[in-house]
């Protein structure tokens, strides 16, 4: 990608944000926008050939590798479709549900937020080694960016397919990325490993969850290119030569999940874990995502080119649905059937006064924005195989 970046008419993006459960959302999504492909192109197509950049943060992050990560036939181990049949089965083991109404329990879960993460994780780093073995970040079928946070340096570590090819200590295991990435603070434990070179050299990492720097990948991902473009001595891309499709999972804010009078009253124990929710967490999370969309919104709509950049976001989730673990099978057909009808809903953009997402004059549904951003996949990658 990096020599042949800056001599491209179009650069491709996928932002897949972090959620937990949600997850099933964007994954529905791509599942619509993978068939589209395979309509124009036959039922190989898969998005990994059509995007030059897949960034995606927590469970965003494992729905990226099980986009890119090749199969024995060098092809990605997962058809969009799957996705949402993988968070259906796994999930429930990832985020065992015990008896939510019991006041025994209640209390349990309340002792267990302060002497230690809500999981064990011990299922999911078992199915993430037992899918992904040995592979490790280079040999992703399309570039990748993953996002992680470091705990002992403070700061953020992304993983990306670019870097690993240019660095032995980047080169992580993707098993290692996904552990890390998904490693939601009072959730999932913290997540340590080594990379070590061929000279010996070893590179230790201590993480947790890349929401914590990234709940939305996007503007990573756009950074990313025009660090690329500049090592190569090319002018910064600008966003009249970007086509980007950033997922989101869904969140409360249409809910007014907390207020001032409660909030005003807690302490730090309320502050991380109140009715069952992470207040901080959700915080974080919403407010990481929602100042990306403003950002890149903000760079769109000033070169007059909305049409190469698609947000879709749900704001409207209530209840259980806006959690990132309730994976009761009730809970995730809800989240699916919210997928689905988001699909139907008018394209809306973000207002950058309110922050909110306001439906969009003349430009159909997403199903319908989805369909025309299909068509200009295929032609672009037409293009590129001419060339």
């Amino acid at each position: 990608m990096s020599t042949g970046l800056a001599k491209r008419k179009m650069v491709t993006v996928l932002s897949i944000d972090g959620g937990g459960i949600r997850g099933i959302i964007p994954g529905t999504i791509l599942g619509f926008l993978e068939s589209k492909l395979q309509d124009l192109d036959g039922p190989s197509a898969r998005l990994a050939d059509y995007f030059d950049i897949i960034a995606g943060t927590s469970t965003g992050g494992l729905v990226t590798t099980m986009l890119t990560a090749p199969n024995k036939d060098n092809r990605p181990m997962y058809e969009a479709k799957d996705i949402n049949n993988f968070y259906l089965e796994q999930t429930p083991k990832i985020f065992p549900q015990k008896s939510r109404k019991n006041f025994l329990t209640s209390i349990q879960s309340l002792v267990g937020a302060v002497t230690g993460p809500k999981y064990d994780g011990n299922y999911l780093r078992t199915l993430t080694t037992g899918l992904l073995g040995d592979l490790t970040i280079k040999e992703t079928l399309t570039n990748v960016i993953i996002p992680t946070f470091d705990i002992k340096h403070l700061q953020p570590v992304i993983f990306s397919t670019i870097d690993a090819k240019e660095s032995s200590l980047k080169n992580a295991k993707l098993s290692d990325i996904c552990i890390s990435t998904s490693a939601a603070p009072t959730f999932l434990p913290a997540h340590y490993f080594e990379v070590t070179d061929k000279q010996g050299r070893t590179r230790s990492f201590d993480l947790v969850d890349g929401g914590v720097a990234a709940n939305n990948p996007t503007m990573m991902a756009i950074s990313h290119i025009n660090r690329e473009m500049l090592k190569h001595d090319s002018e910064p891309l600008d966003a009249t030569r970007l086509l980007v499709l950033s997922l989101g999972t869904g969140s409360a804010k249409s809910e007014g999940k907390y207020t001032a009078a409660e909030a005003s009253k807690w302490g730090l124990i309320n502050w991380l874990f109140n009715n069952g929710s992470t207040p901080l967490v959700d915080m974080f999370g919403d407010a990481s995502a929602d100042m990306v969309d403003i950002h890149v919104s903000t760079l769109f709509q000033s070169l007059n080119c909305n049409d190469n950049y698609i947000r879709i976001q749900d704001d409207n989730l209530i209840g259980e649905e806006a959690s990132v673990d309730i994976a009761t099978e009730k809970n995730l057909k809800r989240l699916v059937e919210i997928g689905n009808a988001l699909l139907k809903k008018r394209l809306s953009r973000v207002n950058l006064d309110t922050g909110r997402y306001e439906e969009s004059e003349g430009e159909g549904t997403y199903e319908e924005a989805l369909v025309d951003f299909a068509k200009r996949l295929a032609e672009g990658r037409k293009l590129r195989q001419k060339n």
